[in-house]
């Protein structure tokens, strides 16, 4: 077989649900972790997500997490029907009922019976209706009613609706209001990344036993799949394995764009077998989309990106000695701002971070003191560098494939705020970064004492009471909610942050919250995002209080 062509002890890009190629990409992660606080909540918990996306990826995890105290009830198809609706499910839990056509009082009264009887023994009970928008409202309605079932104190059932992104349409009819105020969390998976697709598909490879230094797919290859399937892995999976029987036909052990364009083809043509698919239709509707994108982009860049900007005076209330010119934006190419060494960028990048370094070394070019750590991400969007918050190293590549480097320490709707190797300060478009950004970028900040991973409930460690004593600052607390130990105070009160910050509040203390509670103290500096292009290369009106906090 092809696999062994590879190194590989097994196919890795079976369709078959196989828990050992299970892939978690981060939203898969903040999908189970509103799944599990849904259920925990009771009430009724919604996942979406189109075709091949990985719901069934997020149902298996969360039924491995479930307690041993938990009854499920699993409705893969359901049906319209009322009767047939109940019947299913009190057969699922072996719920006794009459058997002589039952009603659909007899049905729910069954229920009720049995969830009263698990209730008192301890127990927990759960409904699970997969591709719920397959339901009619009738169905909804009486799922919903299901959910009157309860004591004094709690629900006697908790239901978690997974569904096609129909779902959310279904639910916002009129009549199914009062299903929907009744979710208590909802989480709609959307297609990978490219990122992510890059790591999945080495997940698999992995896996399958490949061994390090073996890649069958380069990245600009990953790119093209990317692009293709839309970042859906159940496509990725199909498309992958096409080119790998390709590749074997061939007797290569790299995909080239030649593989791709046959795997394609047929990929395609098993489609247009048969009747149009939700897939087809994405792709051309991608299609469509992105051709218009790409002749809008084109007329403007051709039309409007160099038009000349009005100058304004030049003005810079910054309490950092970082000089200004007066050029204006207009003339400014972006290789005027780009840097063309990485230790030149990292020296201008550290000294307006105001952060020491040692000698030279990896990983980041320097090695940093008073636990300051730099790290490098591939992100695709100006929003993911907006969340991040942080001034960065863009990486940058030229149309000549050279690699140059941007600073960046600004950030707006429409600018981004750059030094360059004089350290002057540049307003520059996002459309001009944008065609030349790899999606890499270099960050830094300051980890805690003794951080070193995510740490739970029960832990100590100097990071537990480093975090318990910023939350008594932000607080206005005298005394912090603990020393180094881990208590279900502090917990509690780390939720209630991880919830303002639009932060999965799994309760942990993880990077993602250290970073973000370094922002509100003021430890480490955030982009500006007041400042205006008023027709010189460096205008800022001023710099935020907190950004001028050294690390």
């Amino acid at each position: 077989m092809y696999h062994t062509f590879f190194g590989l002890t097994e196919p890795a890009f079976s369709i078959a649900v196989n828990p050992r190629y299970l892939y978690m990409s981060q939203q898969h992660k903040e999908a189970l972790a509103h799944l599990l606080y849904g259920v925990e909540g009771g009430g009724f918990v919604m996942l979406t997500g189109e075709v091949g996306t990985g719901k069934t990826t997020i149902i298996r995890c969360l039924l491995e997490q479930m307690p041993e105290n938990t009854d499920m009830a699993i409705v893969m198809n359901p049906m319209s029907n009322v009767s047939e609706l109940l019947t299913t499910i009190c057969d699922e839990l072996d719920a006794s009922y009459v058997l002589d056509d039952p009603t659909i009082k007899d049905l729910t009264d069954a229920l009720h019976s049995f969830l009263l009887r698990n209730h008192t023994r301890g127990r927990n009970t759960i409904l699970l209706v997969d591709e719920a928008q397959l339901l009619s409202p009738q169905a909804l309605e009486q799922v919903r009613l299901l959910t009157n079932l309860e004591t004094t104190t709690q629900k006697l059932l908790h239901i978690i609706l997974v569904g096609q992104p129909e779902l959310k349409t279904l639910l916002s009819k009129p009549e199914l209001r009062q299903l929907a105020q009744r979710i208590t969390a909802r989480f709609h998976l959307t297609p990978l990344t490219l990122t992510e697709t890059q790591a999945y598909i080495r997940h698999r490879l992995k896996v399958a036993g490949m061994t390090e230094g073996r890649g069958p797919f380069p990245f600009p290859i990953v790119k093209r799949i990317h692009a293709f399937t839309g970042g859906i892995p159940r496509l990725i999976n199909v498309i992958c394995e096409r080119c790998l029987i390709g590749a074997y036909s061939k007797n290569q052990q790299r995909v080239d764009n030649t593989i791709f364009n046959a795997a394609r083809k047929e990929v395609i043509g098993g489609l247009d077998q048969t009747a149009p698919t939700k897939y087809h239709l994405y792709w051309k509707i991608t299609a469509a989309f992105f051709f218009a994108a790409l002749l809008i982009n084109t007329i403007y860049f051709t039309q409007f990106a160099e038009k000349p900007i009005p100058k304004t005076p030049v003005k810079s209330q910054v309490a950092t000695a970082i000089k200004t010119v007066s050029s204006p934006t207009q003339n400014l190419a972006l290789s005027n701002v780009t840097i063309r060494n990485f230790h030149a960028a990292e020296d201008i990048f550290f000294g307006y971070l105001a952060v020491p370094v040692a000698p030279e070394t990896r990983p980041c070019g320097k090695v940093l003191r008073a636990n300051q750590q730099c790290i490098k991400i591939s992100t695709h969007t100006w929003t993911d560098v907006t969340e991040l918050n942080r001034p960065a190293i863009l990486i940058m590549s030229t149309p000549e494939k050279f690699s140059t480097y941007l600073v960046l320490i600004g950030l707006n709707a429409d600018n981004a705020l750059v030094l360059n190797e004089q350290q002057e300060r540049s307003v520059v478009p996002l459309t001009k970064i944008g065609r030349d950004w790899t999606g890499e970028l270099v960050y830094l900040w300051k980890k805690p004492p003794a951080f070193t991973e995510t740490l739970v409930l029960g832990d100590s460690s100097p990071t537990v009471a480093w975090l318990a004593q910023q939350f008594a600052k932000i607080d206005n607390q005298k005394d912090p909610l603990t020393d180094d130990l881990f208590t279900l105070a502090l917990q509690e009160r780390l939720k209630i942050f991880q919830r303002t910050k639009n932060i999965t509040a799994e309760g942990n203390i993880d990077e993602q919250t250290l970073m973000k509670v370094n922002e509100v103290v003021g430890i480490d500096k955030t982009l500006i995002t007041d400042f205006k292009e008023s027709g010189s290369k460096a205008i800022t009106n001023k710099e935020q209080s907190k950004n001028v906090t050294t690390p």
